[in-house]
């Protein structure tokens, strides 16, 4: 439900950290960073409904109740609207698969158990992120969250580093324990970003990194985009830079709750509406394109419609796209994918046992590419989340012709980082043979290579 106000709200949803990173990023804080009216709350808990989330954004709360209690709410008049997400009635048993359920059936029938065959660092070496890695930036400092389903054994993994992780929260209905039996997708997607061994390199290794389980198990119904929601204005309440999300909504168990492909337009959903305002507040979402490109379907999913995001498709290493990849525009026109990473025989690591394996789907593509921004963030500090997003953009190897699959190509890290300086240096194992130099001089950060100097959005300034 939406209310019509925010009375009685005073206290800002944010922490320390998140009000430090505002201020640096000259973001202020307005109505959307304040609670939802906790007298509004109370009012809708005494009418017998159990508050599930709420929304500082969206101005309103997910309740659960019986259609008594909703009848009763209807009538109040500081409620402006009232969404159906579930009907409980028509919860499909166990026993017969859910959407969710048949999506997890496909994507583990791409986990081949053969050996890998190739390593990690040739899906870094793609995105030309080796260069940033030898010169030291590898995400520090750049805190992301991983939104998605299942995390088995994501708390034992000796390839995750413990002393990054800064905790997880639990949005979904399920039971089972966080890092317990409904699923690994999570943690496959994080190994992606986060994990290093001496057989498996992460895009981002020395990133903290936040989980958030949004996914039901067992159904599939809009009631996940509203945890979805709730993870999001989570992490801006932490203070996150980046949030991976390797998750789409098209259709439902019930389909009285289907999308179309003109709902996909950035402004329908309240994932995609979430998405959007996340990025006015300074944070940079990374979402997976989805994985309908050769079903009826065909197009991307939400919230990767969303505005002022990067959405990502999949190809395999020698960057040819991965039929699977779902196709744009968003149904308003706008280049979607906006980039492309390996997503079909993505190398990952097994969190069952440790070993590499490989997984299809653009699921694995899109942490590739939070952890290559993490990196470029990392590298640097003063930009913005929107800075970040463009220099991506335009670094990709089709940024001069994008089209409905490829987006605007597979980006270029070190070109990203440069805006071009590094593009003579190239892209093997070998160490770098400079390293541009961060610089503070006459009240600006300069980039220098060399004896050249550059701004920071590598714009020729003078040569000595």
């Amino acid at each position: 439900m939406q209310f019509t106000d925010k009375v009685g709200a005073e206290r800002v949803c944010l922490s320390e950290t998140a009000i430090e990173k505002r201020e640096a990023r000259g973001i202020a804080i307005d109505s959307l960073d304040y609670e939802v009216s906790p007298v509004y709350l109370d009012s809708v808990r005494a009418m017998g409904a159990k508050v599930l989330h709420t929304s500082r954004w969206i101005n309103g709360a997910t309740v659960e109740a019986n259609n008594e209690a909703i009848r009763a709410i209807e009538k109040c008049s500081f409620v402006d609207t009232i969404y159906l997400t579930r009907m409980e009635s028509t919860k499909q048993a166990f026993d017969i698969p859910s959407i969710s359920l048949r999506k997890r059936r496909i994507a583990e029938d791409t986990l081949p158990d053969a050996p890998p065959p190739v390593a990690s660092i040739e899906q870094l070496d793609q995105l030309n992120l080796l260069p940033l890695h030898q010169a030291g930036y590898r995400g520090k400092g750049i805190r992301i969250g991983v939104a998605d389903g299942g995390f088995y054994n994501a708390n034992i993994m000796t390839a995750l580093p413990k002393e990054q992780w800064l905790g997880y929260a639990d949005f979904t209905d399920d039971e089972d324990d966080f890092f317990g039996s409904t699923g690994n997708h999570g943690t496959l997607c994080l190994t992606a970003i986060i994990a290093e061994s001496p057989d498996y390199q992460g895009t981002a290794t020395e990133a903290e990194y936040f989980l958030f389980r949004t996914e039901e198990h067992y159904s599939e119904s809009p009631k996940e985009i509203d945890n979805w929601v709730a993870a999001i204005e989570m992490a801006d309440s932490l203070g996150l830079d980046i949030v991976s999300t390797s998750l789409g909504y098209t259709t439902f168990d019930n389909e009285h709750f289907d999308f179309t492909y003109a709902d996909m337009d950035g402004r329908c959903s309240r994932g995609a509406q979430a998405a959007t305002i996340a990025a006015r507040k300074g944070m940079l979402l990374i979402m997976a394109a989805g994985n309908e490109g050769n079903n009826e379907w065909h197009h991307l999913s939400t919230p990767a419609d969303a505005d002022s995001i990067l959405t990502v498709g999949a190809v395999d290493i020698d960057g040819e796209i991965a039929a699977f990849s779902s196709y744009g525009p968003s149904a308003d026109g706008r280049v979607k994918p906006e980039v492309c990473a390996v997503g079909k025989q993505t190398v990952l690591l097994n969190p069952s046992d440790g070993f590499l394996m490989t997984g299809n789907g653009t699921s694995f593509a899109c942490p590739l590419i939070a952890g290559m921004a993490a990196c470029l963030w990392s590298a640097l500090p003063g930009a913005s989340n929107m800075e970040i997003r463009e220099r991506i953009i335009r670094s990709a190897d089709r940024y001069n012709a994008p089209n409905e699959q490829y987006g605007y190509g597979i980006p270029d890290a070190w070109k990203a980082y440069g805006n071009g300086m590094g593009n003579n240096l190239s892209k093997t194992n070998d160490q770098v043979t400079f390293k541009p130099q961060k610089i503070w001089m006459n009240g600006h950060l300069w980039i220098k290579k060399d004896n050249t100097l550059y701004n920071m959005l590598g714009t020729l300034i003078t040569t000595h």
